[in-house]
């Protein structure tokens, strides 16, 4: 019995781990709808990143990265996925906003936090890289400057086929 219960187990958390991008319908910056499940760079490492344009760590982050995402989509390939979480009228001012600082993203809208809550989001900045299969490589929680570093070195060992997925865990977390 044990047995069987570890194998159970075992082949659950597997899953987990496997899980493809939750299904949510929201929008994008032009109006767009977009399945959330669809997201994804070709076969190519990609990058959600939860954000508001009240959260400084975020827009630190985000404007970090803007400042080396041509570079690093030159190297590597990798796409990257912006998720605002404002709500009401503050989900109208994120098109200025974005265009303002000149981010080259593509900018998703998740008014009511269903994708934040769907991959299990706690707080923002939250940063997730996907490999080419969208499977999560690595769940990252908070900003500190320098922690986009971690990005672009992930994305490297998944291209370089030295990543394993990250656990269910760390992906919840």
């Amino acid at each position: 019995m044990k047995k069987l219960f570890a194998a159970a187990m075992l082949l659950l958390c597997s899953a987990s781990a496997m899980a493809q991008i939750p299904s949510v319908s929201l929008r994008n910056l032009e109006g767009k709808t977009i399945d959330t499940a669809t997201l994804n760079n070709d076969g190519k490492p990609f990058v959600i990143s939860f954000f508001a344009s009240w959260c400084k760590p975020c827009n630190r982050e985000l404007s970090n990265i803007a400042e080396v995402y041509e570079e690093w989509q030159e190297e590597t390939g990798m796409k990257l996925f912006a998720v605002s979480i404002d709500e009401g009228q503050n989900a109208q001012k994120v098109k200025p906003f974005v265009d303002n600082h000149g981010w080259e993203y593509d900018v998703i809208l998740d008014p009511n936090s269903d994708f934040r809550r769907a991959l299990g989001v706690p707080m923002i900045p939250h940063t997730f890289v996907f490999d080419g299969n969208g499977k999560i490589v690595l769940s990252h929680n908070g900003y500190k400057e320098g922690d986009e570093q971690e990005v672009i070195e992930t994305i490297r060992k998944i291209l370089e086929g030295k990543t394993e997925e990250a656990p269910a865990a760390e992906a919840a977390e």
